[in-house]
């Protein structure tokens, strides 16, 4: 792949929406760690927060698919905006239900802001992808792990101290989206081009502008086979950061302060390997990268699920930390290169089965934890983490079929594609 010398336009907006996945895992991580506090503060068992977290995730899978419409509609930049403000504005809200019924409610509407945000953000990222010509993604969600380090650390802090949650939450939202909209004014405001395949530059130019993307589409099925690796990571990651400090709590008898160090030590290794994932997949390949990542996962999952002190639970998390770390990465990458009339629908496609298994990751662990043991639960996790190993040559033949389609030369970023910049809201 030939490498190209970015301007400086592009190295500004590769900063700024940096800060923005940064804002994107501080509210996540923010919130992860006030989960414990929410839980007791409404007296709920371990069935009915998991319930209650799947409202969570519906909320993003059902509005994901609408952030490339959105982007369309009123731009990359605005949309982007808009959709970080709301997304920053959510967090407050949870730790305000007053029964669970409204802690439902308040989840989805949580969930849409989380959802819309990361379709947007990854669009520009992607986008930004291109026109460096290498491996990106990884350190930009690099910067989103240490977003959550941020934000779990501020939590461990609070939990520590006794802050009440809805202070604690409170002081992140401002905090948050004052952040992002100083970050939002740098990032590209290029529309999405076309990679449908045969289209010219200027016909897709065309076809990109006068088309817009559909509410809602089913994915592709390339963009199903992708997603599916990344519905295994995140189903990890997202069973690791909601249900990491009530494990350490509940099944190790952890005090407060050091079970949220659990989601810390989790967001922490995940940031390092993020930050030096891009280099890792140059040289290694996605293929290889993600085998060796799933057998690092599913490690730490037979930590987790076998644990019996602190020590050994904590090291655990990390393990998966950094088993999942670049996977996503690499399939939102895949996903830019998907040859299509709207990139951005293929990133949303991707996103929504991946992140569906944040649909099925709350309750599946909080209802096994319910009929068994935590302890059950991490083991069907570990069990999805060796899907990674499995199924990982899936990388290579997305990466070929994009080589082949736009004369590229790397299996990690294709040349020559405008790299999947959706509509960046």
């Amino acid at each position: 792949m030939q490498q190209t010398a970015p301007d400086g336009a592009t190295r500004r907006a590769r900063r700024a929406i940096s800060v923005v996945f940064a804002v994107h895992g501080g509210v996540s991580g923010s919130f992860a760690t006030a989960i414990p506090w929410i839980r007791e503060h409404l007296q709920l068992g371990h069935g009915w927060l998991g319930m209650a977290l799947v409202f969570l995730t519906v909320g993003a899978s059902a509005a994901m698919p609408l952030s490339a419409r959105l982007a369309h509609r009123y731009g990359p930049r605005r949309s982007l905006v808009w959709l970080s403000l709301m997304c920053c504005a959510g967090v407050a809200l949870p730790a305000l239900s007053p029964s669970l019924v409204w802690l439902c409610v308040i989840l989805f509407v949580y969930g849409c802001g989380l959802g819309l945000m990361d379709v947007a953000m990854n669009a520009h990222g992607v986008q930004i992808e291109e026109r460096y010509g290498r491996s990106v993604m990884s350190g930009l969600h690099g910067m989103w792990s240490v977003g959550t380090l941020l934000g779990g650390a501020g939590g461990a802090l609070a939990a520590h101290s006794g802050l009440d949650g809805r202070i604690h939450l409170g002081l992140v939202a401002p905090l948050m989206a004052v952040t992002a909209l100083v970050a939002s004014r740098w990032v590209l405001d290029v529309p999405e081009q076309s990679k449908a395949a045969g289209q010219d530059g200027d016909a897709a130019d065309a076809a990109s502008a006068a088309e817009e993307p559909p509410r809602f589409a089913l994915p592709s099925r390339a963009a199903l086979t992708v997603g599916l690796m990344g519905f295994f990571a995140v189903f990890a990651e997202g069973a690791s950061m909601d249900w990491s400090a009530i494990y350490l709590r509940d099944v190790v008898d952890a005090d407060p302060g050091l079970a949220a160090s659990a989601f810390t030590a989790f967001a922490c290794t995940m940031a390092v390997a993020r930050l030096l994932g891009d280099a890792v997949v140059r040289r290694l390949g996605p293929v290889r990268t993600v085998r060796a990542s799933g057998v690092t996962a599913a490690a730490g999952g037979v930590l987790v699920a076998f644990a019996s002190t602190p020590a050994l639970a904590i090291t655990g998390f990390a393990l998966i930390g950094v088993g999942v770390a670049v996977v996503v990465p690499l399939c939102f990458a895949a996903a830019g290169r998907i040859p299509s009339s709207s990139p951005g629908q293929e990133i949303a496609g991707v996103a929504t089965l991946a992140y569906a298994s944040g649909l099925a990751a709350p309750a599946a662990v909080g209802w096994i934890a319910e009929a068994t043991s935590l302890s059950a639960s991490f083991g069907l996790v570990t069990v999805l983490l060796f899907g990674l190993v499995v199924g990982a040559g899936v990388l290579r033949q997305e990466g070929r079929t994009t080589v082949s389609a736009t004369a590229g030369d790397s299996p990690a970023v294709p040349e020559g594609r405008p790299a999947s910049a959706p509509e960046t809201p």
